[in-house]
């Protein structure tokens, strides 16, 4: 069976059991979930009664998980009832703002992580290399809420740079959404900058013991080309591949980062519905979430073995 064939079939079933599983947790929560939509004071007999017929909650719950992934797969998420809002058309409003904000933060992060790691490892053992090291340490033990109140010291209520809170749409301002969308995006980054540069510096030290980096150094080649062009393309599979995983991470920091930024995202969307116990919102974006979370997964984890002949073709070998 083709590389591409075999991860779509998983990607299918991790999907349908990410599904499920989202449909399940929110099923089985505590209590009658129709009292909980409607709230103490609104759950009156009828109310409750129409709400149970209305989201089937006297069926079986494996009948109305596969009734709700059919509406699912067609973009029917259900409709908030606080709102009364369609689920998806929420969610498609405020996934952009997430997405910029998760984008923009994996740019920063990279941006600095890859110029650190590489000029760490070639300086391994030196001065600067030991600063990168203890620096990108004692960032990793930040967490990204306490790091988004001390990046709003700083630079909001400190130096006043930027905005501690609020937000502008790209179509409306663009400056003043970059403006923004930077806060959020550095309390996201910093903490995967970290991650990035010691793995890139550990990988590409190996690299650059390695003969054929030797033999480059032999011919006179720049070392800024054996570096970059050399050293960095074999020591970067490693740190794609956590790129992908650490995507959950950013999704799932945006939750907090948002709510305390005041950003009108996904994250803040979340929270906002589990405090209203608005149900079938958050059913809807914790599936969204999720599925994003694999699908990128499963996008980084095919182009890794596109990138990398050893893979393709050690799995081929052992597929015949």
């Amino acid at each position: 069976m083709p590389l591409v064939l075999r991860r779509a079939v998983a990607l299918v079933v991790t999907l349908l059991v990410v599904s499920f599983l989202t449909f399940g947790l929110t099923s089985l929560l505590p209590g009658d979930p129709a009292v909980q939509i409607l709230g103490a004071e609104a759950a009156t007999e009828e109310n409750v009664a129409a709400v149970r017929e209305e989201l089937r909650l006297d069926d079986p719950l494996l009948a109305r998980y596969v009734h709700w992934l059919g509406d699912a797969v067609t973009g029917d998420l259900g409709r908030s009832y606080r709102t009364n809002q369609p689920v998806a058309e929420a969610i498609a409003e405020r996934l952009p703002v997430t997405l910029e904000i998760g984008l923009l933060a994996l740019a920063i992060a990279l941006a600095v992580a890859v110029p650190l790691g590489t000029f760490s490892a070639f300086r391994a053992g030196g001065l600067a290399d030991r600063v990168i090291t203890s620096t990108t340490f004692g960032v990793l033990a930040v967490p990204s809420f306490m790091m988004a109140i001390l990046l709003i010291l700083v630079f909001a209520e400190t130096l006043r740079w930027l905005p501690a809170t609020g937000w502008t749409r790209l179509t409306d301002d663009p400056v003043e959404n970059l403006r923004g969308a930077l806060l959020p995006a550095l309390s996201l980054a910093m903490g995967e900058l970290a991650v990035y540069t010691r793995l890139l510096r550990s990988d590409m030290i190996t690299t650059l013991q390695q003969d054929s980096i030797t033999m480059a150094r032999a011919k006179g080649l720049p070392t800024w080309r054996i570096l970059f062009r050399h050293a960095l393309r074999p020591s970067s599979f490693s740190l794609m591949t956590v790129v992908g995983v650490q995507i959950g991470t950013i999704v799932g920091g945006a939750v907090i980062v948002e709510t305390l930024f005041a950003v009108p995202g996904v994250g803040r969307l979340l929270v906002d519905s589990i405090s209203q116990r608005d149900l079938m919102m958050v059913q809807g974006v914790a599936l969204v979430i999720a599925a994003s979370v694999v699908v990128v997964n499963f996008a980084v984890d095919l182009l890794y073995s596109l990138l990398d002949p050893r893979i393709r073709h050690g799995r081929a070998a052992t597929a015949r």
